[in-house]
């Protein structure tokens, strides 16, 4: 199910963690969750990441992943998608509109799970540079000579998954640990702001990578 070639494996763990330490939209989200709600919240969105990474391998495995990747219009159409999510999630945040608040009102309303789930779920489907890491990057992984290429797509992927919780259940309930600290009303404000002009460039270099 995994490389044979214990070298081969190292190289893999070793990218796979490269791409994962980079920061990107899948992390701002989980933050953005973690602090406005606090672990469960955050933690429901670690998973929809990880929901979102299952659903690409088996885009992949059908082979749906490279027919989006084989079409530049079907690629520019997802970055466009994408990208207009990230700006709509940025522009909410600038307005105060989803962003954190730690009011009282907002105290007594139920951590939306379902929401942090399906929009981490969401940024990672909708990210192009997720399919083409699937495209480019598991192809020098696997061994074609084995055979069971199905298998060694879902095991790599297995890999990856666990080393993308690893690193991202920490940012989540690191960032639930600083809610004190982010209940002062100016800081609060900042950190909306900043988050929403961060998702909104996100947006723009999203756009710049895919359709220029």
């Amino acid at each position: 199910m995994f490389p044979t070639d214990p070298a081969v494996l190292a190289s893999f763990l070793a990218t796979s963690i490269a791409l994962i330490i980079s920061p990107g939209p899948d992390t701002l989200i989980i933050l953005r969750h973690a602090l406005n709600n606090g672990r469960g919240v955050g933690l429901a969105a670690v998973s929809g990441v990880q929901l979102g990474l299952v659903v690409h391998t088996l885009l992949a495995v059908a082979g749906i992943s490279l027919v989006i990747a084989s079409s530049p219009a079907l690629l520019k159409g997802i970055a466009i998608i994408g990208a207009g999510y990230l700006a709509w999630l940025g522009l909410k945040s600038l307005k105060g509109d989803g962003g954190l608040a730690f009011d009282d009102a907002d105290k007594t309303a139920a951590p939306n799970t379902g929401q942090a789930l399906r929009e981490a779920a969401l940024c990672n489907l909708l990210n192009p540079k997720v399919i083409l890491i699937f495209l480019a990057l598991y192809p020098n992984f696997i061994d074609y000579q084995r055979g069971n290429v199905t298998e060694q797509l879902i095991g790599l992927s297995v890999i990856m998954i666990v080393i993308n919780t690893i690193w991202q259940t920490p940012i989540a309930l690191a960032a639930d640990a600083l809610r004190r600290w982010m209940s002062n009303p100016a800081v609060l404000k900042g950190v909306n702001r900043a988050s929403g002009v961060i998702l909104l460039i996100m947006a723009a270099l999203m756009l710049g990578q895919n359709l220029w």
